[in-house]
């Protein structure tokens, strides 16, 4: 029995249907599981939980939906199921997911969950498993048939690792600072079976770094137009995705629909607090040419900005919330700095002693992005929080909303883009009427 367990204290960025998508480590965990197997998965995203029988359980989760993962375990356990935690949670902390489970997994599952098995099946589990950073050719592609078919994305990895040191992010801990590619052609062998028509590429950057990278990039691209695929997808990706325009072009071809790009902040202090080097050394003044650019290839701009660093001020945020507005951003995503377990924020925060909710585990459920969980350097708590919810009040009303739309089509010249970016942005806004519920 694997498990996607979800946070039902708060709904954070999932609220929307249209932003939740299908839990792939559980469906690469099926995959590699033999044959010899019953596997079933229980997705709380779509079904209420019930205790169902099971030789083996496998949970996952995020460190917001972490004491729900604990929930489930200390009940599987009581009753004498043996269960394994993993994700990336267990992964950065260990050692209290150990005591919720009789095995912890850390790291990637490719190389970890075979021994895993293997020892259940010889009586031998052990208590920790260790996954390696592999390369990936030649991965199981995820139990697609196990995902519950109301998900509108599917969801497809391309490559893991970045080797950007971003304070805020646990993704270098978790995949590690080398990029790692598929190879093109076992992508576009995974894409082929999948049934959605529109795709989320969950990679952090699609496109990499270096001419390697790019290479890849271009051929998984035109791999797409000449298998004539057919797909809608949206990214993630650094400045650097509107570097190059033949890649711009051709992923434009491909279907892409919307880039997703960790900005941040337009302000420098904030980006050098945050050691957000890619975007330092470029000017605040040359994002426009790089929207422009992609806006030409046909593709909308979610632009990514966090709330609450220490340099931020009452001011500060409105002149934020106010860039954002003005700027040629289609999708405009606001989050609260979250310090996550495993980043140097987290120790630094922690240390200082500036973590308000520190009742652990039970407080990880406040850990969703959406919540003040710290106190910030140039303001009280209430200031962080009331002008977030007063910028988001800005930044989602009707006018603003509709006037990114109108302009998005006119840029971009694409119906679809424009409804992938208008789409987001009411997700976001019920994101942001969600917290004033909470």
């Amino acid at each position: 029995m694997l498990i996607n367990p979800i946070n039902h204290t708060r709904t954070g960025l999932t609220v929307n249907k249209s932003s939740r998508f299908p839990p792939l480590g559980l469906g690469i965990i099926a995959a590699l599981t033999p044959a010899s197997w019953d596997v079933t998965l229980l997705d709380e995203t779509w079904e209420q939980f019930s205790y169902t029988e099971a030789d083996l359980v496998g949970i996952t989760a995020f460190t917001a939906t972490a004491p729900r993962a604990y929930e489930i375990a200390r009940l599987y356990r009581s009753k004498g199921v043996p269960v394994v935690l993993g994700g990336i949670h267990a992964s950065m902390c260990p050692e209290e997911a150990s005591q919720f489970a009789d095995c912890v997994v850390t790291g990637e599952a490719e190389t970890a969950w075979p021994r895993v098995i293997a020892d259940f099946e010889a009586g031998s589990l052990k208590t920790h498993y260790s996954g390696n950073w592999g390369e990936l050719a030649g991965d199981p592609f995820p139990r697609r048939d196990l995902f519950n078919p109301g998900y509108m994305f599917a969801s497809v990895q391309t490559s893991r690792g970045c080797p950007m040191d971003c304070s805020f992010c646990s993704v270098t801990a978790f995949n590690g600072r080398r990029y790692r590619r598929r190879p093109a052609v076992e992508v576009l062998d995974e894409l082929s079976g999948v049934a959605q028509k529109m795709i989320f590429f969950v990679d952090d950057n699609i496109i990499g770094y270096g001419e390697e990278a790019r290479k890849g990039a271009l051929e998984l691209f035109k791999g797409m137009v000449e298998r004539k695929l057919d797909k809608w997808w949206f990214c993630q990706a650094s400045l650097n995705f509107a570097d190059d325009e033949e890649v711009l072009f051709w992923a434009g071809r491909a279907g892409c629909k919307m880039v997703f790009l960790g900005l941040e902040s337009e302000d420098k202090d904030a980006l050098a607090e945050v050691n957000k080097q890619l975007n330092l050394k470029r000017q605040v003044s040359a994002y426009a040419d790089t929207f422009q650019r992609i806006h030409r290839a046909g593709i909308a701009v979610l632009g990514a900005f966090i709330f609450g660093m220490d340099s931020d001020t009452p001011a500060g945020l409105e002149a934020r919330a106010s860039y954002m507005i003005n700027s040629d951003i289609d999708v405009m995503q606001v989050t609260h700095l979250t310090p996550l377990p495993g980043t140097r924020l987290f120790t630094r925060l922690q240390e200082e002693g500036r973590l308000i909710y520190t009742d652990f585990p039970a407080d990880w459920s406040r850990y969703d992005m959406t919540q003040v969980v710290h106190r910030p350097g140039n303001m009280s708590v209430t200031e962080l929080a009331t002008g977030i919810l007063r910028c988001n009040r800005r930044l989602y009303s009707w006018p603003v909303v509709f006037k990114k739309a109108c302009r998005t089509l006119m840029v971009t010249r694409n119906p679809m883009a424009t409804m992938f970016a208008y789409q987001s942005n009411l997700n976001y806004r019920n994101v942001g009427e969600g917290q004033l519920k909470q």
